[in-house]
């Protein structure tokens, strides 16, 4: 099984995730337009089926229940034991009877069906790994809506300054994650064939999205 180094959990996730355990419906207020918007971008109707990788604590949830209505299904997938708990205690103070937790890498979960829309929000470790990808994609139905959000390094004057403190920053938060690079949506972009990028806050951010390549005859 191919684990890559990244996926390892920094020493004070445990910490972080008990901590704001007794709040299962925490999130910051500036990332929840962004969510709203990645869930848009999947362009789900309901009775759809869709995936959150990298689901972290489920803070999309709320937004991927809403798409897919009490008929549709939402699939978190986490690597982390403590992220996982907290997105379960989410989903029970919540009361969604259609939303499912699974513990697993993105690179080896077993996925039952396919999906309409996969969600990657915050999750590098899972739209920057080839063989995550690769391990997905066929889990998805043909022309399924790909939607990911994440860190970047800005290309802007702003940015330029701001860099090399945003990568201290990330080293030292979260060294587990990779490294933020110019277009970290490269991945996606050979996968998709409407591929679009919106950069935000001061371009240190993006929100990629797009359709899924048809897939050839007998593939």
């Amino acid at each position: 099984m191919n684990h890559s180094p990244y996926r390892r959990e920094p020493p004070y996730a445990k910490h972080l995730s008990r901590l704001i355990r007794p709040f299962p419906n925490f999130d910051f207020f500036f990332i929840k337009r962004v969510r709203e918007k990645a869930v848009q971008a999947l362009q789900l109707r309901p009775g759809g089926h869709v995936l959150d990788l990298g689901c972290g604590g489920g803070g999309s949830f709320p937004y991927l229940v809403k798409a897919v209505g009490s008929t549709g299904k939402v699939v978190g997938v986490d690597i982390s034991p403590q992220s996982c708990i907290n997105a379960r205690h989410r989903v029970e103070r919540n009361g969604w009877k259609n939303v499912e937790v699974i513990e697993a890498a993105a690179e080896s979960v077993d996925l039952p069906g396919r999906y309409d829309g996969a969600l990657m929000f915050a999750a590098a470790d899972v739209y920057a790994s080839e063989s995550a990808l690769a391990h997905i994609e066929p889990c998805l139905k043909d022309r399924a809506r790909v939607a990911i959000f994440g860190a970047k390094l800005s290309q802007g004057l702003a940015g330029k300054l701001l860099n090399p403190f945003f990568l201290l920053m990330c080293r030292k938060l979260s060294p587990a994650t990779p490294t933020p690079d110019p277009a970290p949506w490269a991945l996606l972009a050979g996968r998709v064939d409407d591929l679009n990028v919106e950069e935000l806050f001061f371009g240190s951010m993006f929100l990629a999205s797009g359709t899924l390549k048809a897939r050839q005859s007998g593939a």
